[in-house]
């Protein structure tokens, strides 16, 4: 297909410079879609306000729904079609249309989950943890073009915990080869991590140099791998128990806890390595190399959970650790300091998400005025996302960086916002949040999906279905040689690329030779994984607020809170496992009796594309039920006393 829409708002005028006719601005939107019950909007740039536009549906032309562009922009989110298969366009009068779009239950994650993962799947430095080749991987670390910095498990152990039946769809896509699926990819990342907990030996070049200002260099960042290992010893207690033997979880608890102050994770790290890249260059207080505002708080809270399911464990010291460095982010986080936003890129989600995370699994254990904090935060992001991309700009003067890529802010942003609304009750942040979405799906000034739509990424199924137009250009052959990596992100708009009053966007050239498809200023260098790691936690916090449990009667009509041993009851699951719209599909949950162990129940789906799971189920002896999905306050549970 013909990249028509490149560079859309190119028809602005030059004040007293005579312009040949071009076409008027295309309406742009999430070239995927939307999600049934969510934000959703549309950018137009050069419409004026009160233009009508339209929502069209393809398959018979009806008119659907009708409305006002307000500040360039039209919003259409009260329209909630129940046919998830159905395609919809928009159109603007004088305009071309929009691309097709759908909307659907829980649309954006069903579409993008599978490959959140399969990038780290592809992205490893080696197929085998225990005996990898650091030397020939650029930064040494499990993940190519990068150390153990990228925290692999804190993430990869955090998305399964938010929705985890869904994973359960493509176990055995691979057959027997490990790390098909998110349980055996997380194992295997713990695996690395315990083989390199006290690795320092050689590794590729490095933008920068590893320790304290003054302090003896390292060549490799092993701290970070307790790190992760703390995220696998707190998985265990939860949901890995099945797969990850007691003796091998033991002898990662035990490198953990011998290693862990002598590594410094038991504080807020500061001014930890020096860069000597154009970007950040010098000593960072905090940066993308494994020191982000807020991972204390996530490792020593994974270290809590692990360790008060222990005998001999001791809790308390990680939690006060974890509450130390809470407490560090509330009184030093500075929302008008770069070196804590935007500056440090890929690791600025980690802080918000860190005090989000901390209210989530241990809401009367964070310190005082940890909400306060993210309201604060909350304030800020509605400031500075108050333009019509709802884009989170740096200044008045800069909205992006003018030199290079941004995908630690978009890709990321969506998964904070996501987290605090929910603990803040905010819908208008969340609706923000899905902005950022939008953002990365092509509803931006380059009109187009921040991933390259390349031809080898299509043939190993490595892109996102429904996407027409892909990031113009990628730097495949780079450190991290991600060109043939299922999902990689390749880049976003420049600061000169942003259409605003009173300014003119850098035009676009086609490259020689390359048709007009590919062009000159649409910055790319190769994607990272730790850009993505900032996308699969936008995944992971969206579906909170939006997955439900209850406990019915047996006609399905009444809630209840009490019931009789054996009574007929039926246990019905709202969650993103809705990925195909015409076909039942099935789930889980948990019910745990009393202080038993919890067991699976299964459940389907209602009808093809309802999005609701029930199952029957009989009321066991005992005093209390429990019925749960997802773990460490990102799923939601219910109870049910017995008679």
């Amino acid at each position: 297909m013909k990249f028509r829409f490149l560079f859309p708002f190119l028809c602005l005028t030059i004040p007293g410079v005579a312009q040949p006719a071009k076409p008027l601005a295309v309406p742009l939107v999430n070239q995927v879609g939307y999600n049934r019950g969510e934000a959703k909007r549309f950018v137009c740039y050069e419409a004026t306000d009160g233009t009508p536009f339209q929502v069209i549906r393809q398959a018979d032309k009806a008119v659907v729904f009708k409305g006002a562009i307000r500040n360039r922009a039209g919003d259409f989110s009260a329209f909630n079609p129940g046919n998830g298969q159905e395609e919809y366009i928009i159109t603007v009068q004088g305009r071309e249309p929009s691309v097709p779009f759908r909307i659907a239950d829980h649309l954006i994650e069903g579409i993008s989950s599978k490959l959140a993962y399969d990038f780290f799947v592809d992205v490893r430095g080696s197929d085998d943890p225990v005996h990898a080749n650091e030397a020939k991987v650029y930064g040494g670390g499990p993940s190519r073009d990068q150390g153990s910095y990228g925290l692999e498990t804190t993430f990869e152990a955090l998305f399964y915990a938010s929705n985890p039946a869904l994973f359960d769809r493509w176990t055995t896509e691979l057959g027997d080869k490990k790390t098909a699926d998110l349980i055996d990819l997380i194992l295997w990342h713990g695996e690395f991590a315990y083989h390199h907990v006290d690795f320092n030996g050689p590794v590729a070049n490095r933008h920068g140099s590893l320790g304290y200002e003054g302090q003896p260099r390292m060549n490799y960042d092993y701290w970070n791998t307790l790190d992760q290992l703390a995220a696998v010893c707190a998985g265990y207690q939860s949901f890995l128990k099945p797969y990850l033997p007691r003796e091998t979880y033991l002898k990662y608890r035990d490198e953990c806890r011998k290693r862990w102050q002598a590594y410094d994770r038991h504080k807020v790290v500061r001014h930890w390595t020096y860069s000597t890249k154009w970007v950040d260059e010098g000593y960072q207080e905090f940066n993308e190399m494994g020191n982000a505002f807020g991972q204390s708080v996530f490792s020593n809270l994974y270290m809590y959970l692990s360790e008060k399911e222990e005998a001999d464990g001791k809790p308390d010291q990680y939690l006060r650790w974890a509450q130390e460095g809470a407490e560090d982010i509330i009184k030093n986080w500075d929302f008008n300091n770069p070196r804590h936003m935007w500056w440090i890129r890929n690791a600025e989600h980690i802080t918000p998400q860190a005090l989000a995370f901390f209210l989530l699994v241990a809401p009367d254990k964070v310190p005082k005025g940890t909400r306060e904090k993210l309201m604060a935060w909350r304030d800020h992001m509605k400031q500075k996302t108050a333009n019509f991309w709802q884009y989170r700009v740096h200044s008045d003067t800069e909205w992006a960086h003018p030199r290079t890529k941004e995908l630690g802010g978009a890709p990321a942003l969506g998964g904070s916002m996501f987290a605090v609304a929910h603990l803040l009750g905010d819908r208008q942040l969340r609706d923000i949040g899905w902005s950022q979405v939008n953002f990365v799906f092509g509803l931006n000034p380059v009109g187009a999906h921040l991933s390259n739509k390349s031809a080898e990424r299509l043939a190993i199924n490595g892109y996102w279905e429904g996407v027409e137009h892909g990031w113009p250009r990628s730097h495949p052959n780079g450190y991290g040689m991600l060109g043939k990596v299922r999902g990689t992100l390749d880049g976003t708009p420049l600061d000169g690329q942003f259409p605003r009053p009173g300014t003119t966007p850098v035009a676009d050239k086609p490259a020689d030779g390359q048709g007009d498809h590919i062009g000159q200023n649409a910055y790319a260098t190769e994607g990272w994984a730790i850009s993505n790691r900032g996308w699969m936690a936008t995944l992971t916090f969206a579906p909170l607020g939006t997955q439900k449990i209850r406990i019915l009667d047996a006609s399905g009509k009444k809630a209840l809170t009490t019931a009789k041993t054996g009574q007929a009851i039926k246990l019905e699951l709202t969650a993103a496992l809705n990925l195909d719209p015409a076909k039942k599909e099935t789930g889980w949950v948990l019910v745990a009796t009393d202080a038993n162990p919890p067991a699976k129940v299964f459940v389907e789906e209602t009808a093809p594309d309802s999005g609701v799971f029930t199952a029957a189920y009989a009321v066991p002896a005992g005093k209390k039920i429990t019925v749960s999905y997802g773990y460490w306050g990102l799923g939601v549970q219910e109870q049910l006393s017995v008679k």
